[in-house]
């Protein structure tokens, strides 16, 4: 069961933190300045904003929920079922950030959905065979 939740707070955090952080460089804009100064006080000015700092708090969740999970599973079944935050974050980037998702890249999720179906049942070999 702590498998799952580590999973689970893995695949939820990063899809939080992928889509903070893409909110707020839409919100942000394209950088097109990179003088030295310039770039201070953009860093400056994004360090204060509430959703870069908790798209950076997601990920920190994520990262060591991922290390914790890769201590307690098999990297081939860690990895592969961690890519399910690419089915959710292209559904809800459609939804939310309103973002246009041709058919092909809807086939790749798919696929992508299929690969992370597989992996509970290469867990559930695991378990039973310690």
């Amino acid at each position: 069961m702590r498998i799952w939740t580590l999973l689970g707070i893995v695949v939820g955090c990063t899809v939080m933190s992928d889509l903070l952080s893409a909110f707020e460089m839409k919100r942000h804009g394209e950088i097109r300045d990179f003088r030295p100064s310039r770039i201070g006080r953009m860093l400056a000015m994004l360090a204060t904003r509430k959703f870069v700092i908790l798209s950076i708090f997601f990920m920190a969740i994520s990262f060591f929920s991922f290390i914790t999970l890769m201590e307690t599973a098999d990297l081939s079944f860690a990895v592969p079922a961690s890519a399910a935050s690419i089915v959710f974050e292209t559904i809800l980037a459609r939804m939310i950030l309103k973002e246009r998702v041709d058919s092909w890249r809807w086939w790749g999720v798919c696929l992508v959905a299929m690969g992370v179906l597989s992996s509970p049942a290469d867990l559930f070999r695991l378990i039973c065979s310690k």
